[in-house]
C-alpha cells in the first residue's frame, strides 16, 4: 500500500515567496498526520502562477530556491515529493542561451533529485509557445523500486505520449496542472481513460482559485487502472490522501493484457 498526499492550492498570481509560505503551509498539515504520506504532489507552476512576462525575474534559477528547500523537507522526513512543476530557468551565466522550462521535479526520500521532467507540450491558449522552451523527452524514475512518469497539464491531451511512459513501464503517473474551469469535464474524463487505457494509477493535482478571468476547480485526482476513482477533491485549498494498491496493476494487466495484444506492426 502507498499514501499518496495531493496539495491543492491557490497561487499567487507572480509572488514566489508568498507562494512557498503556502506551500510550506500545507506540507506541514500533510506531515503532522499519524501516518506520513509516502508521495506528495504539488501542481502546476506553483512557485510563480501564469506571470509570464515577469518570468525572467521571478522563476527559479536552475530549480533554486525551491529544490534546495524540498529536497531538504523530504530527507528530514523521509518522504518522496513530486515537487508540482514550476518555472525554471536555466543556462544563465555560461555559454547557453537562458531558456525558461515549465519544469517538474521528482524527490526521493534521501532528498535526492531523481528526475527533472521538461513539460513537452507547450499550451496555446495560455501563450506558453511564446515564454517557454519545449522539453524534448519522455522522463520516466524511480520511487521505492516503483517506475513513475510524469505528465504536466496540457500533456495529458497526447495519448501517444502517455502511452509511451507505459511503455516505458510506469505503474503511476503524476499529473501537476493548471486546469480551468470551464473545461473541468475534460480533466476529470481524460486522467480517468489515461489510467484504464494504460493500465496504471493516474495522480493529478490541479489548483484552485482565480488568476485573472481565468477560474480553476481542484478537482484533484486518483485514479486506479480500473478506472476507478480513487480520490476526488474539490474547490478548497487544503492537503487530500488516497492510498493505492499497486498490485492492482499487475492484476489488471493480467486480466486484459492490453499491451500483449498491441498491434504496433499496423499503427
Amino acid at each position: 500500500m502507498l499514501k499518496i498526499s495531493v496539495l491543492q492550492m491557490d497561487v499567487v498570481y507572480g509572488e514566489p515567496e508568498e507562494n512557498r509560505k503556502k506551500v510550506e503551509k500545507l506540507l506541514k498539515e500533510a506531515l503532522k498526520v499519524k501516518v506520513k504520506p509516502d508521495i506528495i504532489l504539488l501542481p502546476e507552476m506553483w512557485n510563480t502562477g501564469y506571470a509570464l512576462e515577469r518570468l525572467s525575474d521571478i522563476a527559479d534559477r536552475e530549480g533554486n530556491p525551491t529544490i534546495d528547500w524540498m529536497k531538504k523537507v523530504a530527507k528530514e522526513n523521509r518522504i518522496n515529493i513530486i515537487a508540482g512543476s514550476i518555472a525554471d530557468i536555466r543556462g544563465e551565466g555560461s555559454d547557453e542561451v537562458k531558456r525558461v522550462y515549465n519544469t517538474a521535479y521528482a524527490i526521493n526520500r534521501s532528498g535526492e533529485v531523481v528526475a527533472r521532467y521538461d513539460k513537452v507540450h507547450r499550451f496555446r491558449l495560455m501563450n506558453e509557445e511564446k515564454y517557454f522552451s519545449p522539453g524534448e523527452k519522455v522522463v520516466t524514475f524511480e520511487l521505492d523500486g516503483i517506475k513513475c512518469g510524469i505528465a504536466i497539464c496540457y500533456d495529458i491531451r497526447f495519448p501517444e505520449f502517455i502511452r509511451k511512459i507505459a511503455l516505458l513501464g510506469a505503474q503511476i503517473l503524476f499529473v501537476p496542472a493548471q486546469w480551468p474551469k470551464p473545461r473541468e469535464m475534460h480533466w476529470r474524463l481524460l486522467n480517468i481513460v489515461r489510467a484504464i487505457e494504460n493500465q496504471f494509477f493516474v495522480v493529478g493535482a490541479n489548483r484552485v482559485g482565480r488568476e485573472g478571468k481565468a477560474e480553476f476547480p481542484g478537482c484533484s485526482i486518483v485514479v486506479d487502472p480500473w478506472g476507478e476513482v480513487l480520490l476526488e477533491a474539490d474547490e478548497r485549498e487544503g492537503v487530500f490522501e488516497a492510498v493505492i494498491d499497486l498490485s492492482a496493476v499487475e492484476q489488471v494487466r493480467k486480466r486484459i493484457p492490453i499491451f500483449e495484444d498491441r498491434r504496433p506492426d499496423v499503427y
